[in-house]
């Protein structure tokens, strides 16, 4: 999927979000650094540590995780399997385009209702140390899935109007 560039109009809003992304994926590797860097100094020195640090660390790599595959579909850079498709031209490429866009579709449909069901079943369970709902990790992949549905969806129809090229920019 390499969606096509952004209207001019909306291209302040994309850079925006996506520095806003970017803010939040150093942020939270920050805290996963330093949350760990600290607890094998306390370790080493002190014969101590964060009893925050490994549940902290998870939860911050949740979300680093899903907010990077987020910008990778926006950017167009998720790993992809193109050696059948690449040789493909006119229809035969079309079809295989919107049948990936089709898969693609339904993967996140499961994504976001099982996101969902894990997101309910976390209001009323908190993390053992830090004591947070757990239902704040599963949202991690309930934003990543509804975030790449909108992307989805945008690029369907950006398809649908501006018509497909019969092969995909590389």
């Amino acid at each position: 999927m390499n969606p096509a560039p952004a209207p001019a109009s909306s291209h302040w809003a994309f850079t925006a979000l996506r520095r806003l992304a970017e803010a939040a994926m150093a942020l939270s590797l920050l805290g996963m650094v330093l949350a760990v860097f600290l607890n094998v100094v306390l370790r080493y020195f002190f014969n101590t540590g964060l009893a925050i640090s490994e549940e902290l660390s998870r939860l911050l790599f949740v979300w680093l995780v899903c907010i990077g595959a987020i910008l990778a579909l926006a950017e167009g850079k998720h790993l992809g399997f193109d050696m059948v498709t690449s040789r493909l031209r006119g229809l035969p490429a079309t079809l295989c385009r919107w049948l990936t866009r089709a898969l693609i579709g339904v993967a996140l449909y499961y994504l976001v209702t099982g996101s969902w069901q894990q997101v309910l079943a976390g209001m009323n369970s908190r993390s053992p140390v830090m004591n947070y709902p757990l239902a704040l990790a599963a949202a991690g992949t309930l934003v990543m899935g509804g975030c790449m549905a909108v992307l989805l969806v945008i690029e369907c129809v950006r398809a649908l109007r501006h018509g497909e090229t019969t092969q995909e920019p590389a």
